[in-house]
């Protein structure tokens, strides 16, 4: 087989890969029901569930996107695979909550270790117009597979069980490990090895994982004054303010510590965990906060909607994935579009006119939405939005990888993919926040007419049943006025989250703009990048000394 080709089927094997750890993200909403009725889960248990795998994917990016560079980018793709796999099967026949959420934890170690290695894998496998469309597959992936998740998960809830949920990984996986070992080159860095930096890599882990843990638990603990906050082996939080500002506190700080530790190691000539120079590229930098900024938008829009079609509209599990396949769909054809926009548009051109079609999407349904939207609304809506997804998250990494030294592609990538995690981990938190404050305040607003104590009961049982409670009061005469009026209500919270999601995405598309294309994509851009390059920004050079182009590192093992 030729080389050509088997770089092709590479990519389908690391797609593969994506496939399984994004999957996983979302798989597990539609999943919670079931788990809770099969193992008798606490509310801070079904929390836990959920949010276990993020907060350690989110924390070990960084760390395992460097180590991949030093022991090399196949081997930490296979063994992150092999320990995904394996906490899948944990996680399936897990007997209790505690358990299983053990198995989350693993595996979002799994997942950290695959993530990094993927895009390290195809920035070094690919040159020119190849690598953008390569990049337009990896980001359609991730799009698509967040929407695919909840459809997969009702089919195999509905006709199985929900450890099938997670027993569905390891075939899947077996295939990954076989196939990498096939189809794909070792890639490592070419420079000498050094030391690891285990104190930065600690710090790091502070940084993010606090972080992200704020972020998500935030409304939950109290953004300031201690809400509810639960007790741990018999201690309880003794202080009136909550632990959320402790944690940005301890981000902030560690955060700090990292970067003042680095720039420590590197005036002495030592190595570093993520080579701060990077920093000074625009498309680097730059591309980041574009980065997160999207993915802040998009994951906190997919929060919602699944919540609001099955509470307000009535939707089960696998209605409720069938329409977000609209969304898949939109993100997938999106990969065909890129090899022809890329004769006309720049990678940043085509960034932008993702983001614009999401922007157009999110806020047509922030519009339109009502509780009697059509199925066929939605998913046009749904399918313009995918769209865009697939156009921006494949074409924010080429940005962002543009300029970046193929032997420092797993320190940039596993930066770059922290920020979508922790984008996505505040999108879920604001935009989670928009949704529940909004839908207690207009509820309260609507049910004025009912005396204090019955409208707190309504108003507390719809919010902190997340909306679920909906339906019941619906089906029953005595209460059915008071269902309709949530509906409204959940209704009014959901498009206030779209709004919010449009918000972040105009805020990306403005700071997109200081990203300026050099030329197309059809010629040599001045970062040397080829074809697929035109992501260069003038002035970068000199703000510091530009590392070398993709293209100008002579090919490793895997090219």
């Amino acid at each position: 087989m030729s080389t050509s080709k088997l770089r092709w089927l590479g990519l389908a094997v690391i797609g593969l890969a994506v496939s399984l750890i994004i999957v996983d993200t979302t798989i597990v909403n539609v999943a919670i029901p079931s788990i809770v009725d099969d193992l008798g889960l606490g509310s801070t248990q079904v929390q836990w569930v959920q949010e276990s795998y993020t907060l350690v994917f989110a924390a070990l990016l960084i760390p395992f996107g460097a180590l991949g560079d030093r022991i090399g980018r196949r081997r930490i793709l296979i063994l992150g695979v092999t320990v995904f796999t394996a906490a899948s099967v944990l996680a399936g026949i897990a007997p209790s909550g505690e358990l299983l959420i053990a198995a989350r934890v693993l595996q979002g170690v799994g997942g950290a270790m695959v993530l990094p290695g993927t895009l390290s894998l195809i920035n070094a496998m690919f040159r020119g117009r190849d690598r953008t469309t390569a990049f337009a597959v990896w980001g359609s992936i991730i799009g698509g597979m967040a929407a695919v998740g909840p459809l997969l998960g009702g089919w195999l809830i509905t006709d199985f069980s929900w450890r099938w949920a997670f027993g569905i990984n390891v075939p899947f996986g077996i295939l990954v490990v076989v196939g990498a070992l096939l189809t794909l080159d070792e890639s490592r860095s070419e420079r000498p090895p050094a030391r690891f930096d285990l104190l930065g890599a600690l710090l790091v882990v502070i940084a993010s994982g606090t972080l992200v843990f704020a972020l998500i638990e935030g409304r939950t603990l109290g953004w300031w004054a201690a809400a509810d906050v639960p007790a741990v082996a018999g201690w309880s939080w003794p202080f009136e303010v909550s632990p959320t500002p402790w944690l940005l506190v301890a981000a902030a700080v560690s955060g700090v510590a990292f970067i003042a530790w680095e720039r420590r190691r590197r005036r002495h000539g030592r190595s570093t965990l993520l080579p701060l120079e990077l920093f000074s590229i625009r498309t680097f930098s730059v591309g980041n906060l574009v980065s997160a900024i999207i993915s802040l938008g998009e994951l906190g829009i997919l929060f919602v909607l699944p919540l609001w079609v099955q509470n307000v509209l009535g939707y089960d599990a696998l209605q409720a994935g069938l329409l977000l396949i609209s969304l898949a769909v939109g993100s997938f054809l999106a990969t065909g579009a890129v090899s022809g926009l890329a004769r006309k548009l720049s990678p940043v051109g085509i960034l932008r006119l993702g983001i614009a079609l999401e922007l157009a999407g999110v806020l047509g349904l922030a519009i339109t939405l009502s509780t009697d939207s059509s199925w066929v609304q939605l998913s046009a809506l749904l399918f313009a939005y995918g769209l865009g997804i697939g156009l921006a998250s494949s074409q924010v990494t080429n940005v962002v990888l543009a300029d970046i030294p193929v032997d420092q592609g797993g320190q940039a990538s596993g930066t770059q993919s922290t920020a979508r995690q922790i984008g996505s981990a505040l999108g879920i938190a604001i935009l989670g926040t928009v949704l529940f404050g909004t839908l207690q305040a207009d509820l309260d607003g609507r049910l004025d007419g009912l005396d204090a104590s019955a409208r707190d009961q309504a108003v507390t049982v719809v919010t902190q049943s997340a909306g679920a409670a909906i339906p019941a009061l619906r089906a029953d005469p005595a209460t059915a006025a008071v269902g309709d009026q949530a509906a409204e209500s959940f209704t009014v919270a959901a498009s206030a989250s779209a709004y919010g999601a449009a918000a972040f995405l105009a805020l990306a598309l403005a700071a997109s703009t200081s990203l300026r294309s050099r030329s197309r994509s059809g010629g040599r851009g001045a970062s040397g990048a080829g074809d697929a390059d035109g992501t260069g920004v003038a002035g970068t050079a000199a703000a510091a000394p530009r590392p070398p182009a993709v293209d100008a590192v002579p090919d490793g093992p895997s090219a």
